[in-house]
């Protein structure tokens, strides 16, 4: 606080009153505050006094939706390894928008959990920053980086894409498309998808991307958008299980064959690909390890200790089913 005040240029009181009541203090001193404070990356301390005596025993977990179940496997595992350890976990939803996730953080952070458990990596500088600074133990998941903040749960999205492309390819279909979310880490399984359909010398794949969360009802008029292209589609790889499930919904009702006339693989391996009829063939990645993993790592970092890896590679598996 006392650097903020230095680099705006007034007193600690002026810092205080801007944080805890900005409407006490004049627009032009709560703008040079705001900007000494991003360019600091400092987050108010909400629990000092109690972390003075102890730590919070509180881990924070990010997910972009709670809708589905993409992640239950996750935080499920999260939780009970956590709870094993003496610590409460909190879920806040992040959605797929920065500036939104970059609020919450600034948030979470000011509340001094034991860690933070993020969905994906930090491409934000702010976010970035403010977590490096915060000195709280950060676990990354479901995604890759080069450059982690702290620790890694590896998962190459391209790498999926592109298993997924050469496993339509060896079902012997070869006009392919993609209904994918509109989120980071949908386009990078995409775009991976579609220069690997390239290297096998198949027929650029046509691609449409969607609002996520994506849901059934966007896979079933994916299917119809696709078929209006007149590209004799045959082979279609959706980012998530609900959007197959909506296209096996849709090609169902319109008496297409699956996978005969068209292959369909999902990604999640959710309880609704099994039990769809025809099932469905998607992709596993196994969000209990990862939750069990990020425990684990968490626990060992709030004790003083550093874990044996701190970058895991979890991976990923085609699970075939009916559908391709």
């Amino acid at each position: 606080m006392r650097e903020v005040a230095k680099a705006a240029g007034v007193s600690m009181i002026t810092v205080s009153r801007a944080i805890n009541t900005p409407q006490q203090v004049s627009p032009a001193t709560l703008e040079k505050v705001n900007a000494a404070i991003a360019a600091l990356g400092y987050v108010p301390n909400l629990m000092a006094g109690a972390l003075r005596l102890s730590r919070s025993h509180l881990v924070t977990a990010l997910v972009p939706s709670v809708a589905g179940s993409l992640f239950a496997g996750m935080l499920a595992a999260l939780t009970e390894s956590l709870d094993a350890r003496g610590y409460q976990l909190m879920v806040g939803q992040s959605g797929y928008d920065v500036p939104r996730e970059d609020a919450l953080l600034r948030a979470i952070i000011g509340r001094r959990p034991d860690g933070i458990v993020l969905t994906g990596v930090m491409h934000s500088p702010q976010g970035r920053q403010l977590l490096q600074a915060s000195g709280i133990p950060v676990v990354e998941t479901w995604d890759t980086t080069a450059t982690p903040i702290d620790m890694l749960l590896s998962v190459s999205h391209e790498e999926i894409g592109a298993a997924v492309s050469r496993y339509l390819f060896e079902a012997g279909k070869t006009r392919q498309a993609v209904l994918s979310g509109d989120d980071e880490r949908a386009r990078l399984r995409a775009a991976s998808y579609v220069r690997t359909a390239l290297e096998l010398g198949l027929p650029e794949p046509v691609v449409l991307y969607l609002p996520a969360p994506t849901t059934h009802a966007q896979g079933r008029e994916g299917l119809r958008a696709l078929q209006r292209t007149g590209k004799g589609i045959d082979g279609i790889f959706c980012t998530s299980d609900l959007m197959a499930a909506g296209v096996v919904t849709e090609a169902t009702v319109q008496g297409v064959d699956v996978p005969g006339q068209l292959a369909v693989v999902g990604f999640g391996d959710m309880d609704i690909a099994a039990s769809m009829s025809p099932s469905i063939t998607s992709v596993h990645v196994d969000g209990a390890a990862i939750g069990a993993r990020a425990a684990e790592m968490i626990a060992a970092r709030a004790s003083g200790q550093r874990p044996a890896a701190p970058v895991v590679e979890i991976g990923f598996s085609i699970v075939a089913r009916e559908s391709a």
